[in-house]
């Protein structure tokens, strides 16, 4: 990801790319606690522009800009041995939702930002509740 250059020059600056998202996006997975690394390993985490109209009909999202995030899958504490997924679960993070946000934010830097989806997001699949969530993430300290 290039940075700006010279002050009031952005001519050179470049948005963040998905490879750059999805950068972050395993960082956050390496820096969950080690009890949850193997599960965890086992999640695809994927990076689009937006979510497809079906996810955001399927949601009830008019603004593709309101969806930053999404754990799709069954999560591990509502699984049985009659669960045959037809794909691994994923964590679907659309990028330019998400640096709409961090504008929108202004003081927060990118990687925190995408770090907290990628914790939401695996707290779907952990079937985590908001004080497991915060254990994990102190985001909202």
């Amino acid at each position: 990801m290039e940075q700006t250059g010279t002050q009031g020059n952005w001519t050179a600056a470049t948005a963040p790319l998905a490879e750059d998202i999805a950068a972050m996006a395993e960082a956050a997975r390496a820096a969950l606690p080690a009890p949850f690394a193997a599960a965890a390993a086992e999640v695809a985490i994927r990076v689009e522009e937006f979510a497809d109209d079906a996810t955001l009909d399927g949601l009830g999202i008019d603004d593709p800009y309101d969806l930053t995030g999404l754990y799709d899958g069954i999560p591990l504490t509502e699984r049985s041995v009659m669960d045959q997924p037809a794909q691994p679960d994923t964590i679907w993070l659309y990028r330019r939702a998400i640096l709409d946000e961090w504008i929108d934010r202004g003081e927060v830097p990118l990687d925190e930002l995408v770090a907290h989806i990628v914790v939401h997001e695996f707290a779907h699949h952990f079937g985590w509740s908001d004080a497991d969530i915060a254990s994990v993430d102190r985001w909202w300290e």
